[in-house]
Parts: C-alpha cells; structure tokens; sequence
C-alpha cells in the first residue's frame, strides 16, 4: 500500500489501487485481518472513484449548458 491518503489520490491512482485490493482478496491468501483493512481500504477507494466519476460528469455538463447543448449523460453504446 501507499503512504498517499486516498483522499489525495488521483482517479487513476484510486483505480489501480483498487484494482491491487480486489486482487490480492480474490487470491484470499491473506490473513482475516488484513482481509477486513483491505476491504475497508476497497470500500473508501470505490467511494472516491464514484465522487470523481460525479464529479467530472458535472463539469461536462456546466460545460455543455454553457455551449447551448442539451444536457444529460446518454449510456455508451453497448455498455
């Protein structure tokens, strides 16, 4: 783990680190307790990223209504 708090992470460094947590509890060759502090980590890691995700949504929206575009987020095709 990083000494950076969550909180300070970029959307990128949250996501990879998220990414290392799901793997290393999907190995399950971790102790109890550093199973349950990795869950936690994962929990506050998947919070920052959805806040992030929202937040950039937002921007993209002010951005879109200040052009005259039609606002609202449409799902990407396939998804």
């Amino acid at each position: 783990m990083t000494d950076k708090t969550v909180a300070d992470m970029s959307f990128e460094e949250a996501m990879a680190a998220l990414e290392s947590v799901v793997t290393q509890l999907e190995r399950g060759e971790v102790a109890l307790e550093q199973s349950i502090a990795l869950y936690e980590r994962g929990a506050l890691l998947k919070a920052h990223c959805a806040a992030k995700l929202k937040s950039a949504e937002e921007k993209v929206e002010l951005i879109r209504a200040a052009e005259g575009r039609a606002t609202g987020t449409s799902p990407v095709e396939g998804m």
